[in-house]
Parts: C-alpha cells; sequence; structure tokens
C-alpha cells in the first residue's frame, strides 16, 4: 500500500500480451504475484484457473493483441480477458453435454468456479474488441 493511496483497499492491474499461447503462462505467474503481493494468495489457485481459461480464449479465438486486467474492489477481485474480437463469447454449455465435447469446457469451469461473469464491448489501443469478465469473492 502506498502513503499517499487514497483507495488502499481497491487496485487494478492491466498485462498487455501478444497473441501467443507463451502469454498464458505469463498471465497466470503474473496473476499469482499480484496476489502474493496484496496479501490474497489464497485466492491464487481458482485464480489462476480462470484467468488461464480467459486468457487462453483471447488468445486462441483472435488475432490480435490480449490483456489481463485484475481488479479488486470492495471485496471482489474481477479477473477479465480483452481481446480484438467485437462478438460476444459462446455461452458455456451444460455439464453433462460438455463431457465428451472437443472444446467448449473452458467458460463452464468459469461458470462453475466464479460468482458471477460476463462480458462488456471495450476498446484498448485503437483495437476494438471486447472483456470477458468473472469475480472472485475474497472472503
Amino acid at each position: 500500500m502506498l502513503e499517499n493511496d487514497p483507495t488502499p483497499d481497491s487496485w487494478e492491474y492491466s498485462l498487455y500480451i501478444p497473441n501467443d499461447p507463451r502469454a498464458v503462462p505469463v498471465s497466470r505467474r503474473t496473476l499469482r504475484l499480484i496476489l502474493t503481493l496484496h496479501g490474497l494468495i489464497h485466492l491464487a489457485d481458482t485464480a489462476e484457473l480462470l484467468a488461464s481459461e480467459l486468457v487462453s480464449n483471447a488468445v486462441l479465438h483472435t488475432k490480435g493483441p490480449a490483456g489481463l486486467r485484475v481488479r479488486y474492489r470492495d471485496g471482489i477481485l474481477r479477473i477479465g480477458a480483452w481481446d480484438t474480437d467485437p462478438e460476444p463469447p459462446e455461452p458455456p454449455g451444460e455439464s453433462e453435454e460438455l463431457a465428451d465435447a472437443e472444446n467448449g469446457r473452458g467458460f463452464a469451469l468459469v461458470r462453475a468456479c466464479a460468482d458471477v461473469w460476463g462480458w462488456q464491448p471495450l476498446s484498448r489501443l485503437g483495437h476494438r474488441g471486447k472483456l470477458v469478465w468473472c469475480d472472485l469473492p475474497a472472503a
């Protein structure tokens, strides 16, 4: 916490990443470090899983740059992945439907592990796209 920080209980980080599968482990490790530094290590395993799914989708299904966005406010950790595709993500199927599916399990994991998830149109660095996010309570 910085001495002059007017909101010591809220913070936000953004990590801009290239369209490269190696960005997924970089995002996970960065997220773990952020959570450790802010005393939220107890959220790290679930948060890493969620970030991996969101960032993987951003890298696999788009051609442009992407980003990891992590925000903490009012006891809620929000993890988001920005990508250059303005189309909404496919909603997750039911767990039973996904047992033999080749893909599509990622959002089912997000739905199962996060309190809530959603998406919104968003522009970054001159690129149109979307932010797909999910929330974890810190308690």
